[in-house]
C-alpha cells in the first residue's frame, strides 16, 4: 500500500509539473520584459551615480607632507605626544593607504623628484622640478585647480621655494634655482599664497629684506636672489607681502605673500646649535591659509609641509624631529576642525620619504652605546607613562622605505591601499574631475 501511494504521489506530482512547465514557459517573455532596463530606470542610474561622484567630489582639498617624516617618525612623534594608547589628529583619521617613494631615476627619492611625483603623477629624476625624466615640463595638480578656477597656496616652514613647495608651482631643472622659482609662482602658475621662509632668494645680493644679512643665529645667511627684487614684484602684482606674525593676521585681500625668515624657519646643519623656533608657527600659517583660500566659492587647494621633520632628522636629532612633528600634528588640527564644519573638504596626510633609517627601542643598558650615526638618541619619555624609548638612526641621507598616507572626507576612500606616490596625483585629478 505504501509503495503505491508513493507512486501515486510522484504521477501525480509529475503530472503537475509537465502542465505547469507551458504556463511558466509562456510567462518568460514577460518576466523578461519587466527586469529589462526602461528609459526611466536607466536615467535613474545614470542619475544615482552622478548623486554618488558628486559626493566623493571635494570641493577642498588640503594635503599636508611631513618631510621625511617615515612611519617610525611618526610612531616617535606619538609616543612622545600622546603616549602607547593615543592617536595623533593624522592618525585619528579614517582611512590609510601606503606610499613607495623611489623615483625615476634612483631607488632612493630626494625631495624635489617625490613632490614632483605627488604634484605631477610623473616619475622624475632626482633635483627635478615639475619635469619630467627628458626635462619636459610637467603640468601640476595645482596648476590645473587654478584652471578650474580654485585658489592655490604654499605653506611651509622651509623656504617657500624649496623642493617640496615648488614642485606643485614651478617648472626648473635643478631644484637650486630658487629664485626663478619664486618668479614663477607670482608670475606665472600665480599661486594665491605663499607662507614659508626664504626671503634671501627674493632680493638680489646686497639688498637686504625685512630679514637682516648675516643674522646672530646665522651669519652665513644673505640675501641671494638672481631675478631682481621680487616681494616688489609680488606687490605690483597684487600680493599683500607680510614678514611676521602681527602683519601676516592683519592681512587682507585674496593674495598673500609671507616671507618669516631668511631661510628655513628654524635652525639646522648649523655650526652655533640646531633650534626649532618658527617665529609665525606651521598652524597659524595654515589656518590664515585656509582663511584666504576659502573666500573662493569654487574651492581651493593647499599643501602645507612642515621642513623640521626632515632637516632635524639629517642631523639625527630625535627631539628637535619630535617638535617639528608635534606642530606639524596641531597644523593637521586646524584643518580637520574647517574640514568638520566644511565636510566638501579633503585632508590628507603623507610624507614625501623617510629620513634617517630611524628605528624606536626600548631601554637596554647594554644597547645604549655607538658612535656618530650609530648613537642611539634619547631617552625620550613615553607621555603618560614611566617608560622610555631611544630612537636608532641608521643614517643621515634618506630612505627607500614606503610612507603612510592617512586620509578624511569626500573621496578619502580612494587613498587606502598600497600604490606608488604618483598615484595621490591621479586620484586627485580623477576625484575633482579635472581636464588635463
Amino acid at each position: 500500500m505504501k509503495k503505491r501511494s508513493m507512486k501515486k504521489s510522484i504521477l501525480a506530482l509529475s503530472a503537475v509539473t509537465v502542465l505547469t512547465v507551458p504556463l511558466l514557459s509562456a510567462d518568460i517573455p514577460k518576466a523578461f520584459a519587466a527586469a529589462a532596463p526602461t528609459k526611466s530606470t536607466v536615467a535613474e542610474s545614470k542619475a544615482q551615480k552622478a548623486v554618488s561622484a558628486k559626493a566623493d567630489t571635494p570641493k577642498n582639498v588640503i594635503l599636508f607632507i611631513g618631510d621625511g617624516m617615515g612611519e617610525a617618525s611618526r610612531n616617535a612623534i606619538r609616543l612622545a605626544t600622546v603616549g602607547k594608547s593615543g592617536l595623533l589628529e593624522m592618525d585619528k583619521m579614517p582611512v590609510t593607504g601606503l606610499v613607495s617613494t623611489s623615483s625615476g631615476d634612483n631607488l632612493v627619492t630626494d625631495s624635489a623628484a617625490a613632490a614632483t611625483a605627488i604634484a605631477t603623477g610623473v616619475k622624475t629624476y632626482n633635483g627635478a622640478i615639475g619635469m619630467d625624466l627628458n626635462k619636459k615640463p610637467v603640468t601640476t595638480i595645482m596648476e590645473l585647480a587654478k584652471k578650474a578656477g580654485m585658489s592655490t597656496g604654499v605653506v611651509t616652514t622651509s623656504q617657500v621655494t624649496d623642493a617640496t613647495g615648488a614642485a606643485f608651482g614651478a617648472h626648473v631643472e635643478k631644484r637650486s634655482a630658487q629664485s626663478e622659482i619664486a618668479k614663477q609662482y607670482i608670475e606665472k602658475s600665480k599661486l594665491d599664497v605663499i607662507l614659508g621662509g626664504g626671503e634671501d632668494f627674493w632680493y638680489p645680493a646686497g639688498t637686504a629684506g625685512k630679514h637682516p644679512d648675516a643674522p646672530a643665529e646665522d651669519p652665513e645667511e644673505a640675501s641671494k636672489g638672481t631675478q631682481g627684487n621680487l616681494v616688489e614684484q609680488a606687490k605690483k602684482l597684487g600680493y599683500s607681502y607680510v614678514t611676521d606674525q602681527a602683519e601676516m593676521k592683519a592681512a587682507k585681500g585674496s593674495k598673500l605673500l609671507g616671507l618669516f625668515a631668511n631661510e628655513e624657519m628654524f635652525q639646522a646643519h648649523n655650526k652655533l646649535g640646531n633650534s626649532y623656533n618658527p617665529t609665525v608657527s606651521l598652524p597659524d600659517m595654515t589656518a590664515k591659509a585656509i582663511d584666504v583660500l576659502s573666500k573662493n566659492k569654487k574651492g581651493f587647494f593647499l599643501m602645507v609641509e612642515e621642513e623640521g621633520t626632515d632637516e632635524m632628522a639629517h642631523d639625527n636629532e630625535g627631539e628637535l624631529t619630535i617638535k617639528a612633528g608635534q606642530q606639524l600634528d596641531k597644523a593637521v588640527k586646524v584643518a580637520k576642525d574647517y574640514a568638520k564644519a566644511h565636510p566638501d573638504t579633503l585632508v590628507l596626510v603623507t610624507a614625501d620619504h623617510e629620513t634617517g633609517g630611524l628605528a624606536i627601542e626600548g631601554e637596554d643598558a647594554e644597547d645604549e652605546s655607538g658612535e656618530g650615526i650609530s648613537k642611539e638618541d634619547g631617552p625620550f619619555t613615553v607621555k603618560g607613562s614611566d617608560e622610555k624609548f631611544y630612537i636608532d638612526w641608521t643614517t643621515g641621507g634618506h630612505t627607500s622605505v614606503d610612507v603612510a598616507l592617512t586620509a578624511m572626507g569626500p573621496g578619502s576612500s580612494q587613498f587606502s591601499g598600497n600604490y606608488p606616490n604618483t598615484a595621490i596625483h591621479d586620484k586627485l585629478v580623477k576625484l575633482l574631475q579635472f581636464k588635463k
